[in-house]
Formats: structure tokens, C-alpha cells, sequence
């Protein structure tokens, strides 16, 4: 049968849709370019932000009415939100983040709905890449937070690491491959090892004895752990192979906002942990992430996030603005008015784009060793970057 994989949100999704398409073709199945040509159409979903969900309610709706076509919902939106989903589509098989293995079951007829807790280690799963210079590791599932207004614990759970082992042989195989660049991906790559007396440092000095010519991104740490394993965390960082870019969200710059939305870290140890990366690691790249308008956020609690922003000057800043997710703590406090959001967010947005434009200014004239991983927007261009993770 062949098979088309629409994928929706973050890298750990779309290292999900790459094992469903290892899988299907291991079990004789073929991956289709596009839905037109499928047998069966696979929804892989994401459910953190309402105006994605709204678009991917939307394209299942579209899907059902193409007749003779198999269709699955997977993915985030499959396991937090399994009824709406069924009630969307009732004729679709359903498979959530936990039973990836099964895809293939959905596929055949043999599974009609598959969700819950389980615990398969994606890290030793086939797998067919989307890029093949670039390869998406997930290193664990999962997080320790209970965020306020995070739907993405209700769909993917408490942390579960992958034994390290596992994690270095398929660093292995990507890089015999000719895998130049590994991603580590998770929800929060700081939890990793917590529940097998392991750590992220030891990880990345375990992948970095790997042989071969790559590089390392690491994916997105919350400020508790990174805290909590900071020297080690910046010593492990300082390695040729790890890419100097720090992904650590900030969400809100008023402590009072932080404390509503359950982040469990003040504002100071954020200052701290990208003051002594950036002492340590000249030129390392920061991003972070703000949420603006949230029920709870005044207009001084915004200049608050305004004035760390400014103070800290992050390289990227991913800006959201406050959407209720069901079943999350957040979907239950009185919203603020529209308007209010989104001035809030168009404030940010233009600050965002001042400090990237400063920053960049820095690497004016600058030479040295690229890695291209990305084809331009004109064919034969391709897209560079450095040690920073620089463009």
C-alpha cells in the first residue's frame, strides 16, 4: 500500500513520521510524495497552539471526503485529544504518541485505535529521513513539568529516556550514512537520563566520541535543569562537534507569571544560565521563547518580559501568543481581550526582529568552516551554517 505521512509541529514529530515511514516500509509498504497518489493518508498532529489545530481539523475534514483513502490520525492531537478526534473522523484509525509501533497495524486494518501509556524506545525503531544530511534523534519522550498551560504533557507524559547506548548506535548509522548534522530532540532534552542515572552532558560526550566528520544540535532544555546541570552542561557544550546554540525558553519575564504558569524557575536563573554560557562559549547562539497574554498578565508584567528581553538580547525569539488548551489548568482562567494580545504580540515581534538584526550585525565579515544543510529559496542555492548555528 502506499502510504502518504503529513506531518504538523515540532522536530520530535517529524522524528516520529520518519520511524511510521520505517516502519510501514519494513512491513512491505511504500511512502507516497503526495496524498493524491496515497492509498492511505496519515495525519501526524500537533495540538500545542489552537490556530494549528483549527487548520488541522480542517485538512482531516478535506481528507474524509476523498473517497477510497485510508485515513490515520496520529500524533499529539490523536492521544490528548482522542475523542475529539473520533468524533472528527469517525471512520479514521487513531494512534497516539505512545504507540508509534503500531502504525503499520492501522495501516493493514488490524488496529483501530491505539493510545495510552507505553513505553517503545524510538531511539532502535527504523527510520526514513526527510533530509538525509540531516538526522532527528529523539533522546527521550516526555517532561518532569506540569506547565499551566501546556497540553503537550497531557499527549506525550513523564520522561522517559532511551538507553544511551541505543541513542549512540543510531548516531552511528546516521553518520556512516553521510549524516552530516544530528539533531537531539525532546520536550525537554535536560530530563534525559533522570530516570536512568544518566544525564544530557554525559550523553553528548558519549555521542562526540562517535568517529566521523558531524556536528550536534541540541534541542530545547527548560531553565530548571539546565541549572541544574549547568558546568557540566557548558563543558560537554565546549566540544567541536556540539553546535553553540542554547534553546532555553523564557515565557514570561514577570516572576508573578512565571509562578501562574507553574515554569518552576525564577527570572535570575535565567540571566544566569545564558550569562555563563555566553562567558564560556563566545558567540554561542541564544533562543528562547515568550508566550504573550496570558490571563494573568498585566501590562507591567509584559514591560517586565520587554526589559529582560532587551537586557539578555536573545538571537532568535519564538513568540506565541496564549491559546486555552483542553485539560490544562491555563483553559480555565478568563482570557484577555484580543486586542490587548495581540498589540503585546506585535510589540514583541518588532523587538525580535531589532535585536536579531543588531546581533547578526556582529557576524558581518566574519570567515570560517560552514556546513550547507539547506537548500535555498532559488534552485542551486543552498543555506550555510556555523558553529553558532548562524545562517
Amino acid at each position: 500500500m502506499k502510504v502518504f505521512i503529513e506531518t504538523y509541529g515540532c522536530s520530535a514529530n517529524v522524528n516520529d513520521s520518519e520511524i511510521m515511514a520505517g516502519l510501514l516500509c519494513k512491513g512491505g509498504h511504500s511512502i507516497a510524495r503526495t496524498a493524491e497518489e496515497a492509498d492511505a493518508v496519515i495525519v501526524n498532529t500537533c495540538t500545542v497552539k489552537g490556530p494549528t489545530e483549527a487548520k488541522i481539523r480542517n485538512r482531516i475534514r478535506q481528507l474524509r471526503t476523498d473517497s477510497g483513502r485510508m485515513l490515520v490520525v496520529a500524533g499529539c492531537m490523536a492521544e490528548a485529544q482522542t475523542e475529539t478526534v473520533r468524533k472528527l473522523a469517525p471512520e479514521a484509525a487513531i494512534i497516539g504518541t505512545h504507540k508509534i509501533d503500531e502504525i503499520a497495524g492501522a495501516i493493514e486494518g488490524r488496529t483501530a485505535l491505539a493510545v495510552g501509556e507505553g513505553r517503545v524506545n524510538k531511539a532502535a525503531l527504523p527510520k526514513v529521513s526527510v533530509n538525509s544530511g540531516i538526522s532527528i534523534i529523539q533522546i527521550n519522550e516526555g517532561c518532569l513539568g506540569a506547565c499551566s498551560f501546556c497540553i503537550t504533557k497531557l499527549a506525550r507524559g513523564n520522561t522517559f529516556s532511551y538507553p544511551m547506548g541505543t541513542i549512540r548506535n543510531s548516531v552511528e548509522e546516521a553518520v556512516k550514512s553521510g549524516c552530516r548534522e544530528i539533531w537531539l530532540t525532546s520536550q525537554d532534552t535536560g530530563t534525559y537520563g533522570l530516570d536512568r542515572r544518566a544525564d544530557l552532558p554525559r550523553l553528548l560526550h558519549e555521542i562526540c566520541n562517535v568517529n566521523g566528520d558531524f556536528f550536534i544540535r541540541v534541542g530545547m532544555m527548560n531553565p530548571t535543569l539546565a541549572n541544574h546541570l549547568l558546568q557540566p552542561l557548558i563543558d560537554a557544550f565546549k566540544n567541536g562537534k556540539v553546535f553553540k546554540f542554547l534553546h532555553i525558553p523564557l515565557q514570561a519575564g514577570s516572576s508573578k507569571v512565571l509562578a501562574a504558569m507553574k515554569r518552576g524557575y525564577t527570572i535570575e536563573t535565567f540571566r544566569k544560565i545564558v550569562s555563563d554560557f555566553r562567558r564560556q562559549l563566545p558567540g554561542v547562539t541564544i533562543a528562547t521563547d515568550i508566550i504573550c497574554g496570558f490571563p494573568t498578565e498585566t501590562d507591567e508584567d509584559f514591560e517586565e518580559t520587554i526589559a529582560v528581553i532587551e537586557e539578555v538580547k536573545p538571537d532568535v525569539i519564538n513568540i506565541s501568543r496564549f491559546w486555552p488548551r483542553p485539560g490544562t489548568t491555563a483553559a480555565g482562567m478568563r482570557r484577555l481581550p484580543d486586542g490587548v494580545v495581540m498589540t503585546r504580540s506585535r510589540r514583541a515581534h518588532h523587538l525580535a526582529r531589532r535585536l536579531a538584526l543588531e546581533n547578526n550585525r556582529q557576524w558581518l565579515g566574519w570567515e570560517g568552516r560552514i556546513i550547507l544543510n539547506e537548500n535555498g529559496k532559488k534552485q542551486g542555492n543552498f543555506i550555510g551554517r556555523n558553529f553558532a548555528y548562524k545562517p
